[in-house]
């Protein structure tokens, strides 16, 4: 659906609407007329003229209910929402980057239309060119877990950018972060920063094969692990969204030694360890999924896991570069009471500025250069500003409360709107962790990959662009998670719940 957003302005609305209002007078003119001759004719006849009368006002005021209700529906059905700038911004992108964006999902092509543009971000809400407000529930895809443009943030990058923006070289700030990462996250002894998830799990691959000598990797089917070559097999994610079942030129000898499981299914696990003894450097996955919409894990599913590594010498590496600070403090890992022996993240841990790292146990770790012979390199790596902004970030998350408080907001939305949704006769399920959720068109139970395709995306297309209308900010996705901040109010669920229902009665 490639439809515009600015065919919803309101002039048609006001069309919609003086239609409706001129029905409802003619009615009404017409119940007076009969009225009339029907008391000119039946004068005689009080009881029956009374009765009539009883009547009469009933079918009036019901009509009279109904040119009201129609009104309502109008103004709910079309709402004032223009986004003329944004198009004009994003044709000319289309003319300069390969789709109009930076990253595929952004485009909105499983949702139809075309994105809004951006101008400003503060707190729980952006602002698009045009001045539309809307509640985010992207938070930039996970970072900003403390509200976007945090004034404190914002003070220490400041104070941070006036020693300069890159030192190219080491820098007080690496060893702060790299403290707070290895006091919080129970797998880090040791770790290194990068630039961005992808970075942090280009490296953790080549580390696992470095340290265990084996080449074979096992991941799950929907899980997404950044676009490096090895993880583009069945990754759910963009891929996904997109219907590209994988990337061309990812050659046949780079995901040759990738091998794919199915989440929740320890059994798929074991008979690929079966197929391939002693072949298997390590087991790979989000211990919570946000790349083929929010799908959490059993524990017993984790424990199988671990069990399966130690008892066959692979190592077990959880990617939370989306869970990591988002769903607890130490991670998923310290959610679930299961540590691997490799861990991946980002996101938060650069309060919104780009970064990654992997870590993992000190002898693991010390297979990486120029410690150990594992190459891996970069130039904006551990940047003062992101560990400025890292720091902060995860200063505030340490305060007591605070994942109570996401848990509680998160749940309140999930909650409020799946019963909207089945309320109004769709199969929807969903759920949440602390501050990251999500929810399915599918009646469920979603454990897997598999289950989530079964979702009427196209239904949730349509509700994804009447919340959008509303002022309503949610992944552009089927296949995505969402993400609540410490900036959204009791009033920002009850606007969005409020919404959902408006959306759900029309689709």
């Amino acid at each position: 659906m490639d439809t515009s957003y600015t065919s919803f302005a309101a002039s048609p609305s006001s069309s919609r609407i003086k239609k409706v209002l001129l029905l409802s007078v003619a009615l009404n003119f017409t119940l007076v007329a009969g009225l009339c001759a029907y008391y000119g004719t039946n004068a005689a006849l009080e009881g029956g003229m009374v009765a009539g009368r009883t009547a009469q006002v009933g079918m009036r005021n019901a009509l009279s209910r109904a040119g009201r209700l129609a009104v309502r529906s109008a103004v709910v059905d079309a709402p004032n929402f223009i986004t003329t700038k944004s198009q004009e911004i994003f044709n000319e992108a289309k003319t300069l980057m390969p789709g109009g964006v930076s990253s595929p999902v952004r485009a909105f092509k499983s949702v139809g239309g075309e994105p809004v543009v951006f101008d400003k971000v503060k707190g729980a809400y952006a602002w698009d060119v045009d001045g539309n407000k809307y509640i985010d529930y992207i938070g930039t895809w996970g970072p900003a877990i403390i509200g976007h443009a945090d004034d404190t943030v914002l003070s220490k990058i400041k104070e941070t950018m006036e020693k300069g923006t890159s030192f190219g070289a080491p820098g007080i700030l690496e060893n702060v972060l790299a403290k707070m990462v290895i006091d919080a996250v129970p797998s880090v002894e040791m770790v290194r920063f990068t630039n961005s998830g992808t970075e942090a799990c280009m490296g953790m691959i080549r580390l696992i094969r470095a340290y265990t000598k084996r080449e074979k990797v096992i991941k799950f089917e929907g899980c997404y692990h950044g676009h490096a070559d090895s993880f583009l097999v069945q990754a759910g994610s963009g891929v996904a969204t997109l219907g590209l079942p994988d990337s061309p030129g990812v050659p046949k000898a780079a995901t040759s030694g990738t091998l794919c499981a199915s989440y929740n299914d320890i059994e798929s696990v074991k008979k690929i360890f079966e197929d391939n003894k002693d072949e298997i450097a390590g087991v790979i996955l989000e211990p919570v999924v946000g790349n083929s919409g929010f799908i959490p894990p059993t524990k017993e599913f984790l424990q199988g896991l671990r069990e399966l590594c130690d008892q066959n010498g692979a190592l077990l590496v959880f990617d939370e570069v989306m869970t990591g600070f988002r769903i607890a403090y130490g991670g998923a890992q310290e959610h679930f009471g299961v540590t691997p022996d490799v861990t991946t993240m980002g996101k938060v841990i650069g309060g919104g500025l780009p970064v990654g790292a992997y870590g993992g146990k000190k002898e693991i770790m010390e297979m990486v250069a120029p410690a150990g012979p594992m190459y891996q390199a970069g130039t904006l790596s551990g940047n003062p500003l992101a560990m400025a902004a890292g720091i902060a970030t995860l200063e505030r998350l340490k305060q007591p409360g605070t994942y109570e408080q996401l848990d509680k907001m998160a749940g309140k939305l999930v909650n409020g709107i799946l019963d909207a949704g089945r309320e109004a006769g769709h199969e929807v399920c969903g759920g949440h962790i602390s501050g990251m959720f999500g929810f399915f068109f599918n009646k469920g139970p979603v454990n897997c990959f598999a289950d989530a395709a079964k979702s009427d995306t196209e239904k949730f297309a349509k509700w994804h662009r009447g919340m959008l209308e509303r002022g309503i900010y949610l992944a552009p996705s089927a296949y995505e998670a969402g993400f609540m901040s410490l900036s959204h109010t009791e009033e920002d669920i009850e606007k969005t719940i409020a919404a959902a229902k408006e959306v759900f009665a029309t689709i």
